[in-house]
């Protein structure tokens, strides 16, 4: 499933709460994924993902302040 992801910008989550944002995801197998971002390449254990979740449109924040 995740090598249908191949060449797009992802944000992985990992166990411990952490995530990988703004980089590539170049290959997946079994047992690694290979995610790419401007500064380093990374070679991830699948058992390390939580989730792998791809940004489909940008949201709006919410506006800050108070209105008269």
């Amino acid at each position: 499933m995740l090598s249908s992801l191949r060449g797009q910008e992802v944000t992985i989550h990992f166990l411990d709460g952490t995530s990988a944002r703004s980089g590539t995801l170049e290959e997946a197998d079994a047992n690694f994924v290979k995610y790419r971002d401007e500064f380093q390449v990374l070679y991830i254990p699948i058992s390390s993902i939580r989730s792998v979740s791809i940004e489909t449109k940008e949201r709006q924040r919410p506006r800050v302040g108070f209105s008269p």
